[in-house]
């Protein structure tokens, strides 16, 4: 094997490598697996810190224009859900669950969502 072959086999085996870690690490997130993890290594985010002061919709616009067409909402709410996660040194354990964070469920409990801009308003 020439030194060159062995340089990028060990280069993919490094990516693999880091790209499971990152996986792992998003997926210590509640409601985020496999599938949500790469999604968000798609635009990006790499890490629970990186989603620190996202906006949640933002995050949801770019998904969709990497995967093309407009993906099923509840993927805005497990990104809510993601971001209280990332932001939360105690987080309220029934705010963990993704689907609390959809903004029928945010406006019963009077709770705030993250706008667009990412200002946090009352949902109503």
């Amino acid at each position: 094997m020439t030194s060159k072959r062995v340089s990028r086999t060990a280069a993919a085996g490094t990516a693999e490598a880091l790209h499971r870690a990152r996986v792992r690490e998003l997926r210590a997130i509640p409601g985020v697996g496999s599938s949500i993890a790469n999604d968000l290594i798609d635009i990006g985010i790499t890490s629970l810190q990186a989603l620190k002061g996202c906006s949640p919709d933002d995050l949801y616009d770019r998904s969709n224009r990497v995967a093309g067409v407009v993906q099923d909402r509840c993927l805005l709410y497990v990104f809510r859900c993601a971001v209280y996660f990332a932001e939360q040194s105690a987080p309220d354990p029934e705010m963990l669950k993704w689907w609390n964070w959809s903004d029928e469920n945010l406006a019963k409990q009077g709770k705030r969502a993250v706008s667009r801009k990412g200002v946090r308003r009352r949902v109503a």
